[in-house]
């Protein structure tokens, strides 16, 4: 993939508020912001067209991106972005700063590895998330974490402590303690199965 998607080129804003932003996306253009890092924040402006053909890509949203703001060149990662509720249109982007030797605290999805084999067990397969929330420095950021499902039986629930996490990640969630411990993806019997069995049982009873 082209290191293109993940460089954009801005402009500093000056004229704010709800009116300017308006005549700014008329005009094709996404107001955002930078903040974060040991500066103050910065108003900026982006392409539209450039903005939501990078952002098709996955990887654009735990990726560190390069914003050229005027002359100079800001490491950021995508930390909220606004969308028109049901035009393709993006109406504004935070971005927080990436500064080296300093933790982020990013999301980064999660990819599922043999789901087939699984299904060919008679299994289904059930996601309790896509994406995990990490602790991480910017030189260790990967751009998801893969959850192998080739050995897991139906029947069984893999957890956030099961996925075994890249070099230098944390998982946020096991951090707080006990009872966030989340369920990733389960494999589970179909409902059908399930309920012959239970009648199966209920006939062997009987006899």
């Amino acid at each position: 993939m082209s290191d293109a998607i993940y460089t954009l080129d801005a402009e500093v804003r000056t004229d704010l508020g709800k009116g300017a932003s308006r005549r700014l996306r008329h005009e094709d253009k996404v107001p955002a912001i930078i903040y974060g890092g040991h500066k103050d924040a910065l108003s900026i402006t982006l392409e539209h067209s450039k903005l939501l053909k990078a952002q098709s890509f996955e990887s654009f949203y735990s990726h560190i991106l390069t914003l050229n703001v005027g002359k100079e060149k800001i490491q950021a990662i995508v930390k909220d972005m606004q969308r028109h509720p049901f035009k393709p249109k993006i109406l504004h982007v935070d971005f927080q700063r990436v500064e080296a030797g300093h933790e982020l605290h990013t999301t980064v999805p999660l990819h599922f590895l043999n789901e087939d084999v699984a299904i060919k067990k008679g299994g289904v397969v059930v996601h309790g998330a896509n994406e995990v929330e990490i602790n991480v420095l910017p030189k260790d950021l990967p751009e998801f974490i893969e959850v192998d499902l080739s050995n897991v039986e139906i029947g069984q629930t893999i957890h956030l402590s099961d996925l075994v996490a890249p070099k230098g990640v944390t998982f946020t969630q096991l951090t707080k303690g006990e009872g966030h411990d989340l369920a990733v993806v389960s494999v589970n019997k179909p409902a059908g199965k399930a309920v012959d069995t239970d009648e199966g049982e209920a006939a062997e009873s009987a006899e």
